[in-house]
């Protein structure tokens, strides 16, 4: 009896050893587990990517054509949608003032020339005489007064003739022509509406070639790719594409927007893009050199800083990046990294310079 009490002892005591054993393997497995974290080997990349901005169609050329004399509405040319040729006249202004200062202009310069006319002839009358060979026949006197009038006359003559000019110029303001070839977009007035320097009467537009201006932000300028063609849609034709040639940039970034003013040619011969349609461009991206991609998870970010995590020896070292670009693969950084840096697959603050972790690399 004593000897089966023995037994039962020893064999609840192996119970014990053995659940002790199993409890503290259990444990074992639950720190590790929660120390694991995945990671992954950092490597170099060439980043491409395709955006997609939002851009308007203007036109080539654009004039608000205003009347430059104060007068009334003779004649209207044209009408909304009409097509012109350039100084094809496109209104007629009438102002019988201007027109009656022009005449007397005519007059007096005309009036003016054959003063200067007469006094010419006589001069070069008494200058023959003064050198014939009977002398004293012209005084000196007389012939430097002729020359002096002549001289008089000349300039009036020239005064005179500047001024008709003026005039001429100012009665051409009477009348509107087309600075370019274009379409008639806005009218304003009607015959018999009097007008000043002040009062627009036509819009005219050159849209046989369209400008198709895109805001390109800071981020993409120097990556963004060098061709010169690129397509592009609008919404008024959603299943069609346009193609569209780059012709300048304004070199200079918009401190407002943090943008690059880009501008683009269309050809629009036959009239089917439409000025002050919005678009959108589709552009390259892709940088020169490599780059250093990782996931949005990778980066942690405090109110001081933000950064990566990277293993090295098995302890956390947080590394300060810059971020870059975004694409399908994940986010473009900038620091301190090098090709094949072991980094956390999702870094927190919480993981702290130093503390060491169990990792398993993520396929």
């Amino acid at each position: 009896m004593t000897n089966n009490f023995n037994y039962m002892r020893l064999f609840a005591l192996l119970l014990m050893l053995a659940a002790c054993n199993n409890s503290r393997e259990r444990t074992n497995d639950t720190t590790a587990a929660q120390d694991t974290v995945p990671v992954f080997i950092l490597q170099q990349d060439t980043l491409k990517k395709i955006v997609e901005l939002p851009a308007e169609l203007v036109p080539y050329e654009n004039a608000e054509l205003f009347a430059k004399v104060q007068g009334f509405v003779r004649e209207m040319k044209v009408d909304l949608g009409d097509h012109v040729r350039k100084g094809q006249t496109l209104a007629v202004i009438e102002a019988p003032e201007i027109n009656s200062r022009f005449a007397e202009s005519e007059a007096t310069y005309q009036s003016a020339k054959a003063k200067w006319m007469s006094g010419k002839d006589n001069y070069e009358r008494l200058y023959r005489a003064s050198k014939a060979k009977t002398p004293g026949i012209v005084a000196p006197v007389d012939l430097e007064r002729s020359r002096n009038q002549m001289l008089a006359d000349s300039a009036t003559y020239v005064a005179a003739g500047k001024q008709s000019e003026a005039y001429k110029e100012v009665s051409g303001y009477l009348y509107i022509k087309a600075p370019f070839d274009g379409v008639i977009t806005a009218r304003k007035a009607d015959p018999g509406a009097l007008v000043g320097t002040n009062a627009m009467l036509l819009t005219i537009q050159n849209n046989r070639i369209l400008r198709l201006r895109a805001a390109v932000p800071e981020i993409y300028v120097s990556a963004a790719n060098t061709s010169k063609n690129i397509d592009f849609r609008v919404d008024a034709y959603p299943t069609q594409r346009f193609q569209a040639k780059l012709a300048r940039k304004s070199e200079t970034i918009d401190p407002a927007t943090r943008t690059e003013l880009w501008e683009f040619e269309v050809d629009n011969t036959h009239h089917e893009l439409k000025a002050g349609a919005f678009a959108y461009i589709k552009i390259g991206i892709e940088r020169n050199a490599l780059s250093f991609m990782v996931p949005a998870s990778t980066i942690a970010t405090t109110q001081e800083r933000k950064f990566v995590i990277r293993l090295k020896e098995g302890k956390a070292e947080w590394v300060d990046v810059r971020q870059g670009i975004t694409n399908d693969t994940g986010i473009e950084v900038f620091g301190e990294l090098r090709q094949g840096d072991t980094l956390l697959v999702k870094a927190t603050d919480e993981r702290k310079p130093g503390s060491s972790a169990y990792w398993k690399v993520r396929k």
